[in-house]
């Protein structure tokens, strides 16, 4: 059975960007939603125990499955966005190192978040935008609903979510404006490199 991860930071840590009543809906609404679901819907199937992991593999591309799919996915993107943002009082700026890599695949960091609010906005509904590493080269991509990029050579090196309980709250339609919020202030670049750099 799955718990509730605990947020890597205070429900009011990411203000004045995201605010403590979004994260009150958002994280102890939506997200606990799913770890629920999950867990109703594991029951009597032989998956109590397994991983996160294993239940996204077994149940992937099989649409009968899909309600099993889509919980356990949401789980796993919800924890990775989180530690995808920091505290907003803090500082988060890539590595010399990272920056580097940065130059040489996007051209500058203000064109990496220049595709990263683009993927975030046009995403049509709802869905998500990630920074990834595609077999060493950074790429942004999107994906709707509970999906994840997923293929050989993929890692996951940050998250943002942009279904509408994200965001509505603050800034109501503006998705655009919550997307250069997060991206510009909160966006946790030692939890990308660990992410890039792990083998």
């Amino acid at each position: 059975m799955f718990t509730l991860s605990p947020l890597p930071f205070a429900q009011d840590a990411l203000e004045p960007h995201i605010s403590a009543r979004t994260l009150e809906f958002h994280y102890g609404k939506h997200h606990q939603a799913y770890v629920d679901n999950l867990n109703k819907l594991i029951a009597g199937t032989g998956l109590e125990k397994a991983s996160l992991e294993d239940i996204l593999r077994a149940t992937a591309g099989q649409p009968d499955k899909a309600p099993l799919f889509n919980n356990a996915a949401q789980i796993f993107n919800h924890s990775f966005f989180w530690n995808s943002l920091r505290p907003a009082k803090t500082e988060s700026e890539p590595s010399p190192s990272f920056l580097k890599k940065i130059n040489t695949d996007f051209g500058s960091l203000e064109n990496l978040y220049a595709e990263f609010k683009t993927a975030a906005t046009s995403q049509f509904g709802s869905g998500w935008a990630w920074l990834v590493s595609d077999a060493g080269k950074l790429k942004i991509m999107k994906t709707p609903n509970a999906g994840m990029p997923v293929g050989p050579g993929l890692k996951l090196l940050l998250t943002l979510d942009v279904w509408e309980h994200a965001y509505y709250l603050d800034y109501q339609n503006r998705r655009p404006d919550f997307a250069e919020a997060v991206i510009h202030h909160l966006l946790n670049w030692p939890f990308a490199e660990k992410n890039y750099e792990n083998k």
